[in-house]
């Protein structure tokens, strides 16, 4: 029995000894459940807190049960049926002779105002949830908020999954911004505990972000990695969390036996599962970065039927393994990488691993080889997000390739394939990175496989401006074909080397092969090479001044491309017939820059995107509006940088470039230029489309002038971009040292910022404005 605000309220929840730490959204959206319904089922995976929130959200909702808040801990009983005999005891029920444990609840709770949490339901599942059903319906006041690691599964329940803690960005962290989030919170509350005086550093900001980061924000491993700070550094910890089970085995005496150290947690959940559910489990757990079902019944399904293998899923998505999430397009399910890490213990074990490693190979080959063949057509888009969706594991694919011997042909071939989408998605980083380690690895794929993997190398390294590396590529592909005496390898490699004469500037050269393998892939059918060469040619005569020709190539692209639904390559059109005509018709070529925009938008094409916005940029300057210029080049510097490519592609319009920089400069003074160069570089690739394009959202970019700070605060900032300490401050201004800090730490939060320099940046960004804007009223 309590006393709470002058009334007596019955419970026996217990008192925390630690301090609760973040869950504002799940503690308001738990409470409003339990307004609405009257049983409450908090999911998810063993560490994820569910115990903690539901005793603090019992806690905050005392007051609306007045008979009583009743916790039953059922972590540590075994018997299904005892649970009704549990539940008696913990509201205080003395056992009556001949009268059933059910009996005594309902009778006792009949016409009572109560709440029974009923804690770690999960093994005894069926007996909980008849208990759960019965009490309901024969007590209308009560309500039951319940934690389990799958759902009750009866009528009227209300589940909601509990998440992991909100974790940082390791390679994006600033020691200002990182208490935000919950998992570092929770670390260094339990550091603190751990080793009085603990705090974060620009020494060990980085260690805390990238152990929450690797411990999938559960709040247990956390605490447990905490405790770990009494002997260790946490930069030591980071590095020995390569094996987070045997590093985490010590948490508190007062924790329930499984919970004592993250394996034992997870052999728990584990346990819990049909022998059906682990071995999903372990085979799932080769997918990387969540998978989708029709991935899922490629992969695991053998000769599973597809309904069983979905009700396998939907069971591990109860059971709190598997989390499911809206992609937009569909669905997609993940697994924790602590969850995933188990998982593949477990498919090692079994001794499974390769074989499912290999049949995840091939079914992401087979996707790779899909989107090939049906780039050009009307699913380019979809295709487009599917493969965007897929990154990891299609990066786990082709590490397979390369590490296990024998498969680095099927990794070439699989290469090969996604060129079209690395192309389109500015990842020539990405697909030189794989295509360099497998053709190192493979001595013995087939000539063709090899000439098609270093034609695609060839010209991905032409488009970044690596015109060494391409050549000597080029000039590989040739010779092996020459060699196998094939006509097809000889096809495939006088169209890279097309590409990489127009890359170089050789237009001269590049035609008549551009010519030669278009006549070729006419006759056999290859859209994708067809239209890639019809661009290529339409650049090169272009650019050369034969702006006729220009025109006939871009028109059978045209044809091809809306005949298909393809938007890629026809964006790539338009801009090249754009670049034969802008110095003549600036505004014909400015209509088709921006078709070309809002197609490259459509694919998220930043290659595209940064060359028809270079272009725009020399219209503006020779159209006299030079700070718009200015803008567009720092824009096109921003996503050439990017993707690793050189802002312009063909040499031979270089001058173009150097002619609009230097009026736009010559125009402009210094601090003018440079603060619009700077703007533009700072704007995201949707700002981009947005401020070209004209549109609305361009003005919701946020300029300087936009933040109101009162007088005292603008004299703060204008001090600290000064590099003036807080001490410093306070003494310039008169005041004491922590109403200066006060006034800094306003201006964090009204601009947003996390950090002093980035004060100091705004500051010099919001004094250029200034001058822009009286350069722009003159």
């Amino acid at each position: 029995m309590k006393e709470s605000t002058g009334r007596v309220t019955w419970g026996n929840l217990p008192q925390e000894l630690t301090s609760f730490v973040g869950r504002r959204r799940e503690l308001t959206e738990a409470r409003h459940a339990l307004t609405t319904s009257r049983l409450v089922t908090l999911t998810g995976i063993g560490g994820v807190g569910k115990t903690r929130l539901a005793l603090r959200v019992a806690e905050d909702s005392r007051r609306a049960f007045t008979d009583g808040v009743w916790l039953v801990e059922l972590g540590e009983l075994h018997d299904p049926d005892l649970v009704a005999a549990t539940v008696a005891a913990a509201i205080g029920l003395r056992e009556q002779p001949g009268l059933p444990p059910l009996t005594m609840l309902t009778d006792h709770l009949t016409n009572r105002t109560a709440l029974l949490v009923l804690d770690n339901c999960e093994h005894l599942i069926d007996a909980v949830a008849r208990l759960a059903e019965a009490l309901l319906r024969v007590c209308p006041d009560l309500r039951i908020l319940a934690t389990s690691r799958e759902p009750l599964a009866i009528g009227a329940e209300t589940v909601l999954r509990v998440p992991s803690l909100t974790v940082p960005d390791p390679e994006r962290t600033q020691l200002q911004g990182l208490p935000r989030y919950e998992a570092v919170s929770l670390f260094v509350e339990r550091a603190r505990s751990a080793v009085p005086g603990f705090e974060l550093t620009e020494e060990n900001m980085g260690a805390v972000a990238a152990i929450c980061q690797r411990l999938d924000g559960l709040p247990l491993p956390i605490e447990l990695a905490a405790v770990r700070l009494r002997a260790m550094s946490a930069e030591q910890i980071l590095d020995r969390l390569t094996d987070r089970y045997e590093l985490l085995t010590k948490g508190s005496r007062g924790a329930p036996t499984r919970q004592q150290s993250l394996r034992m947690s997870i052999d728990w959940s584990h346990e819990l599962c049909t022998t059906a559910d682990q071995v999903l489990w372990r085979r799932l757990s080769v997918f990387a970065g969540g998978f989708e079902l029709d991935a899922a019944e490629g992969v695991c399904g053998g000769e599973v039927p597809s309904l069983e293998l979905l009700d396998g899923v939907a069971s591990l998505v109860d059971k709190s393994i598997l989390i499911r999430e809206d992609a937009g397009e569909g669905v997609r399910y993940r697994m924790l990488e602590t969850l995933r890490e188990y998982g593949r213990d477990k498919l090692i074990e079994a001794g499974e691993f390769t074989a499912q490693q290999r049949r995840h190979r091939d079914w992401y080959a087979s996707l790779a080889k899909s989107a090939e063949e049906n780039w050009i057509g009307p699913r380019q888009v979809e295709l487009i997000r599917r493969l965007d969706r897929e990154q990891p594991n299609l990066r786990d694919a082709l590490t397979f390739c390369v590490a296990e011997s024998g498969e680095a042909d099927a990794g070439l071939q699989m290469g090969v394939a996604l060129y079209p989408y690395w192309l389109c998605r500015g990842m020539s980083t990405e697909g030189r990175h794989w295509l360099d380690r497998l053709l190192e690895v493979e001595l013995d794929s087939p000539e063709r496989n090899r000439i098609r993997a270093i034609s695609v190398d060839c010209v991905l390294a032409g488009t970044q401006g690596d015109l060494r590396r391409a050549e000597a590529l080029s000039a590989r592909g040739r010779a092996l074909a020459a060699a196998l005496g094939d006509s097809d390898a000889d096809l495939i490699s006088c169209l890279a080397s097309a590409s990489v004469a127009l890359f170089a500037g050789r237009l001269v050269e590049a035609i008549p092969q551009f010519e030669y393998a278009i006549a070729r892939y006419r006759r056999s059918g290859d859209l994708f090479r067809l239209t890639t060469a019809l661009v290529g040619i339409a650049v090169a005569t272009g650019v050369s001044g034969d702006e006729d020709r220009a025109i006939a190539y871009h028109e059978e692209i045209l044809e091809i491309t809306e005949e298909h639904g393809e938007s890629a390559l026809r964006e790539y059109s338009l801009l090249a017939l754009a670049l034969s005509c802008w110095s003549d018709d600036p505004v014909g070529a400015t209509d088709l820059l921006e078709q070309a925009l809002r197609l490259a938008r459509v694919v998220d094409d930043p290659l595209g995107s940064s060359s028809c916005t270079e272009v725009l940029a020399w219209i503006a300057a020779a159209d006299g509006r030079y700070r718009r210029a200015a803008v567009l080049m720092g824009a096109v510097q921003s996503r050439a940088e990017s993707v690793g490519s050189p802002t312009v592609l063909v040499p031979n319009v270089l001058v173009h470039h150097e002619e609009a920089e230097k009026r736009t400069r010559d125009a402009l003074a210094d601090a003018v230029f440079e603060a619009a160069f700077r703007q533009g570089r700072g704007l995201s690739a949707e700002e981009t489309f947005a401020y070209v394009l004209g549109e609305q959202q361009a003005q919701a970019v946020q300029t300087p002038d936009m933040v109101s700070l009162t007088r005292r605060e603008q004299q703060v900032a204008d001090l600290v971009s000064q590099g003036l300490t807080n001490k410093a401050i306070a003494a310039k201004l008169v005041i004491s040292q922590r109403t200066a800090q006060g006034h800094v730490e306003h201006v964090l939060s009204k601009l947003g910022f996390n950090s002093r320099a980035q004060i100091a940046a705004w500051v010099v960004e919001q004094q250029a404005h200034l001058s822009i804007q009286a350069h722009d009223d003159e």
